[in-house]
């Protein structure tokens, strides 16, 4: 079987036994997966969404973490190329990436009437982009579970107001996962091993 073939494969076997219900989310990040099933060397992109109450005019600034589980050595080592995507501005702070978290990602945007600058009110919008590189040497199924954990989420109330207020008590905070799959010998392996390790993983609390 070609490495395609597995990969079509085993996205179709996640998606079987993942499948639940999808919640309306009105306020919260949500993580958006470019590629969620890797082969050992392959990368993804990870993205960081916000979205907040239709009433409100945009996003002002977030502050948070991007917590990861997984059982693979030296996590830290596996992500890179960590951007904070337009129109966000933030200090000139960098997040610091451990063997647990993508820690203090700082993002805002500016809305002053008097100067005619606003905020781009698109809802959601993304403000957070970071790329996952699988291990060359997996040998066997394993997930990263992704969890964020938002301090600071505030955003203008109106467009012709530079005036924001926190939307943090209303937040839902988001969660994903991507699965690496080694080369196995048939879609049978795929599915069999994504079953197995649904039943053991530890689960973000």
């Amino acid at each position: 079987m070609r490495s395609t073939d597995v990969l079509a494969t085993a996205s179709f076997a996640c998606a079987l036994i993942k499948s639940a219900p999808a919640s309306a989310q009105t306020v919260g990040v949500t993580i958006e997966i470019d590629q969620p099933i890797l082969a050992p060397g392959e990368s993804t992109t990870v993205r960081l969404v916000a979205s907040f109450p239709d009433v409100d005019y945009a996003v002002a600034g977030i502050l948070m973490d991007l917590a990861f589980d997984s059982p693979i050595a030296d996590p830290r080592r596996h992500w890179s190329n960590l951007e904070l995507l337009p129109p966000f501005e933030s200090p000139p702070v960098a997040p610091i990436v451990t063997d647990s978290a993508i820690e203090g990602l700082l993002g805002g945007q500016l809305n002053f009437p008097p100067a005619m600058i606003y905020a781009d009110p698109t809802n959601p919008i993304a403000f957070y982009e970071a790329t996952f590189t699988a291990p060359l040497d997996a040998g066997r199924f394993y997930e990263v579970d992704l969890l964020t954990d938002v301090s600071r989420f505030d955003v203008y109330i109106d467009r012709g107001s530079a005036e924001s207020q926190s939307r943090l008590d209303l937040l839902v905070e988001g969660e994903a996962t991507i699965s690496v799959v080694p080369a196995p010998t048939s879609a049978a392996v795929v599915i069999l091993g994504f079953a197995a390790l649904r039943r053991r993983r530890p689960h973000i609390e």
